[in-house]
């Protein structure tokens, strides 16, 4: 799939704009000093005052801006040159010292020369890279020795219905690129914009054994049965910030996170 990434590019470029105005990503709250950032990916971070982080496919860069917040040195990359320009600009707004470069993820060892504390990544990252042994290698090449990386995602089983949970669609496991168009966006669904997009499902096992096979040490997994963002269809709030689809109850994990530790 030789154009995936120009497909893509387009595809996030015209969600900035919808994406700034939602209500999903509250710009304005956030201005004021609401943070992006979830319990869940929270726990997993701890204390990372003065700690340098390394955020890949930053969007426009709201979990950078909290992660500078919390004290650490953050640098966020994503694929969307409207996205860099747009948390760029949001930083400024913010008062934070947060860095952004415009890049692909397995471009990055040719742009960017440093090492890192933690390398972040969360929340629909990964199905946009049809490669995970690659991507591993990037950031196990940007960790210092002893460095984590953290991860937050959703879980490869949601992948694998259509849109409206009614029936398994997709296969569990990497078996192809799923070349589709959209209407909307899951920030806003009745956002004008109609984009075709490339991803990849990827099972837990290509994931793990990615990490690991780049001397990752495995330290930390788990596995939620909710989402802490209403972007899928028909879901509903059963806690303050927890959302579920009703059919499934608490049956199928929704989310998972991991910590991998650079050896």
């Amino acid at each position: 799939m030789e154009n995936y990434l120009e497909i893509n590019k387009k595809s996030w470029n015209a969600k900035v704009e919808p994406h700034l105005k939602s209500d999903f990503y509250f710009v304005d709250e956030f201005l004021k000093g609401r943070s992006s950032l979830n319990s869940i990916e929270l726990e997993l971070l701890g204390d990372i005052e003065g700690k340098t982080i390394l955020h890949l496919q930053c969007h426009f860069g709201q979990d950078s801006i909290s992660l500078s917040r919390l004290g650490a040195k953050v640098m966020g990359i994503d694929l969307s040159d409207k996205a860099i320009d747009a948390a760029r600009d949001l930083a400024a707004q913010c008062g934070t010292d947060t860095e952004f470069i415009c890049s692909d993820v397995y471009l990055l060892p040719e742009v960017l020369d440093r090492k890192f504390d933690i390398v972040y990544t969360s929340y629909g990252t990964i199905g946009w890279l049809p490669d995970l042994e690659k991507w591993a290698g990037v950031i196990s090449h940007f960790l210092k020795p002893g460095g984590r990386f953290i991860m937050a995602e959703f879980h490869p089983v949601v992948w694998m219905f259509d849109d409206d949970f009614a029936k398994v669609a997709y296969n569990y496991f990497n078996e192809k690129p799923i070349i589709e168009t959209y209407e909307g966006t899951y920030a806003d669904q009745s956002a004008p914009i109609v984009q075709e997009y490339v991803m990849w499902n990827h099972s837990l096992a290509e994931v793990l054994s990615s990490l690991i096979q780049k001397d990752m040490e495995l330290e930390i997994f788990r596995e939620f049965d909710w989402s802490p963002y209403p972007c899928f269809r028909h879901v509903e709030e059963f806690e303050k910030g927890k959302w579920r689809i009703p059919q499934f109850g608490n049956k199928i994990p929704i989310v998972y996170a991991l910590t991998a530790k650079k050896k």
